[in-house]
């Protein structure tokens, strides 16, 4: 599950590039993320299109839609939405959500985290609706990141967590997961909470304040 695979699903959904020049159209695509989307992700979705003959400009139109925050996701969701693209990008979880409950017919290619408990498809080998991509994690991936900072350090017996609230991957994990995590291997999770940039320093003095061993960051998926 790695971006190659990623891209070439994308493409995949999109009719062959002779027959759209042939007919002089072009085909639109929505993109949707967070600010914080890496500049390889891009650069590698685009290499890839470019490279089964999806030129952005001259057969292809890419409708670009970054939120400076999570909750920002459902506005610029409905903006696509309403361009009527034939196909909608998610790099990551919360656009996939946005996009999710802004449309029920466009086709969606997205790139997540927990895709089945969050509602957006039906189930990994049958992925039904108009939904469709991959998956960069499993259940239990914080589990066993937590795990292996304990045989770093075997004395920690406080770990403080930082989540975004605004992520519903976070929300997940810190309702579902950490509290057995926490049970199965005897050991404090308190949990800090950072929605923007500008949270951070706040959330840090506040995992300080709790005088934690070690401190562990869940990933933006």
């Amino acid at each position: 599950m790695n971006r190659r695979e990623f891209i070439a699903a994308s493409a995949a959904l999109l009719v062959s590039p002779r027959r759209s020049l042939a007919q002089g159209t072009r085909r639109r695509v929505g993109f949707l993320a967070t600010n914080v989307v890496e500049p390889t992700v891009q650069k590698a979705w685009l290499e890839g299109l470019r490279n089964r003959g999806w030129i952005d400009g001259r057969n292809l139109i890419i409708e670009y839609r970054y939120a400076p925050s999570q909750d920002r996701l459902p506005a610029f969701a409905a903006e696509l939405v309403a361009l009527s693209p034939d196909v909608l990008i998610a790099p990551n979880t919360p656009a996939a959500v946005a996009l999710k409950s802004a449309t029920a017919s466009i086709p969606i290619v997205f790139v997540g985290a927990y895709p089945e408990r969050l509602g957006l498809v039906q189930s990994m080998s049958h992925p039904g609706g108009n939904m469709t991509g991959l998956t960069v994690t499993v259940p239990g991936f914080v589990g066993k990141e937590i795990e292996i900072l304990r045989e770093m350090v075997p004395t920690a017996s406080k770990i403080a967590v930082l989540a975004n609230p605004g992520n519903p991957i976070h929300r997940l994990i810190v309702a579902e997961e950490l509290p057995q995590i926490a049970q199965n291997l005897g050991v404090a999770l308190p949990i800090v909470d950072a929605t923007t940039a500008e949270e951070l320093d706040i959330a840090f003095a506040s995992a300080v304040a709790q005088q934690p061993d070690e401190i562990i960051v869940l990933a933006m998926l």
